[in-house]
């Protein structure tokens, strides 16, 4: 072993050292403060009042530091110490640093046998982890409560919002053979433009001026793929070039998108069903609701199920510009995708919804994460109606193959040539995007 790999063995045992010193002095102190406070004190103070438990633990605190073992150390690792341990009681504990951080993407605590990230597209162990199961339980606890959720062995899962926006879900044993399990979805704190997404490779500057116009045309998507392939960082990003004038209504399960910069926005989550099984208020429920909000477009975060129907309808009764996501891997899939959900709400014949599809939707936008993390438009489809066949067509526009090939544009709809006749973009424009089209032979 070389020198320098014995200094970083070293190192790293120092470390590891450091934070078990550092979690043996916060159960201690625990232990401590629940002499002068008992910790079941504290849970009922701090679901009437958290400002005034912390307050409580701060003055138990400083308490104890004017009495032996406490007294001895230095002030500052004292302090750090009362922080920690507050942070445990009040925070997310272990995982305080990992939402912090905002190259972190997701985070899933694995029982307390593992906790991991996912980073740039990638998945890797995190450098902390809970003492027991009973401590990731008392965290979902802590999550749940305050947002009215519990869980529990009749209801082992549950999805929540936390108040930052991240989306949390926690399933419980039975059901969670190896103990509970939490997963948290974090999203970044501001929005990301489509030239940022550019920059970053996820399309080139032809996609994206297609895309800018399809928006600003009042293109009814769908933007489709797999979980973590950045359909809620894309639809956020097309947001931008929404007209200020017009009036947005966004539903959500969880609410996730985050239309900050557009004056007239008015965002709707839907609700589960309290303990008591009432209280529910569906994504289906919201889309109905919102047609009696006077919306130019309609945003549904994610579609899922019988609320497609709904959607469809919107989008055929003079709702144009509507936006939407939905989990499929081609814009071919997301078409059959969306047949079934609408089956889930009405018994109609094949022909009729693909009729109200091809009606409806635009444009399909496929995004896809790669093995290497980085996520990409792959493919962009053009929707129609076919009405000799009497099914839905899709007509493929762009196809990019690898994360490192460029794009090929294969086909252009119709609409474009619209673009510059309504002020949307000059002729010349529309001319040189048009050269990044395949050559037509002459008739």
């Amino acid at each position: 072993m070389s020198l320098l790999e014995r200094v970083q063995v070293v190192e790293g045992q120092r470390r590891d050292e450091d934070e078990e010193q550092q979690r043996i002095g916060i159960e201690l102190l625990r232990a401590a403060v629940g002499e002068f406070l008992p910790l079941d004190r504290v849970a009922l103070i701090m679901a009437e009042n958290p400002e005034r438990a912390r307050n409580e633990i701060r003055a138990a605190c400083r308490r104890l530091a004017l009495r032996d073992p406490w007294r001895a150390l230095d002030p500052t690792v004292y302090r750090d110490l009362v922080e920690d341990l507050i942070s445990s009681v009040f925070g997310l504990g272990p995982l305080e640093d990992l939402i912090a951080d905002e190259s972190i993407t997701e985070i899933m605590v694995n029982g307390a046998r593992s906790v991991f990230v996912e980073r740039d597209g990638r998945l890797m162990p995190a450098p902390v982890r809970f003492e027991s199961d009973e401590q990731v339980r008392a965290l979902i606890d802590r999550i749940l409560g305050p947002l009215g959720r519990r869980v529990d062995e009749s209801m082992p899962m549950a999805s929540a919002r936390l108040p930052q926006g991240h989306r949390v879900n926690a399933i419980l044993p039975p059901v969670a053979i190896d103990g509970p399990h939490v997963t948290i979805r974090s999203f970044a704190r501001r929005v990301m433009s489509l030239a940022e997404l550019q920059e970053r490779g996820s399309f080139d500057g032809a996609v994206r001026q297609f895309l800018v116009w399809a928006v600003r045309a009042r293109r009814s998507m769908a933007v489709a793929g797999g979980t973590g392939s950045g359909k809620t960082t894309l639809l956020n990003a097309l947001s931008l070039h929404i007209a200020s004038d017009e009036r947005i209504i966004t539903i959500e399960d969880a609410a996730e998108l985050k239309f900050d910069e557009h004056p007239h926005v008015v965002r709707l989550e839907a609700r589960a069903a309290n303990a008591e099984g009432a209280g529910e208020v569906t994504i289906r429920d919201l889309v109905v609701n919102a047609l009696r909000m006077r919306p130019d477009r309609i945003i549904v975060g994610e579609c899922r199920a019988a609320e497609a129907l709904d959607m469809l309808q919107a989008m055929n009764t003079g709702h144009d510009g509507s936006l939407t996501t939905l989990h499929a891997n081609s814009p071919y899939e997301a078409v059959d995708r969306l047949v079934t959900m609408v089956r889930y709400a009405v018994d109609l014949p094949l022909d009729a919804i693909e009729a109200q599809i091809g009606n409806a939707f635009d444009l399909v936008v496929q995004t896809t994460r790669r093995a290497d993390g980085s996520r990409c438009i792959s493919e962009l489809a053009s929707v129609g109606f076919d009405r000799e066949r009497r099914r839905c067509s899709i007509t493929p526009l762009y196809r990019r193959e690898g994360a490192d090939e460029q794009g090929v544009w294969l086909d252009c709809p119709s609409w474009v040539d619209e673009v510059a006749r309504a002020g949307l973009a000059s002729e010349k424009e529309v001319r040189q995007w048009k050269q990044h089209l395949p050559m037509r032979p002459s008739a």
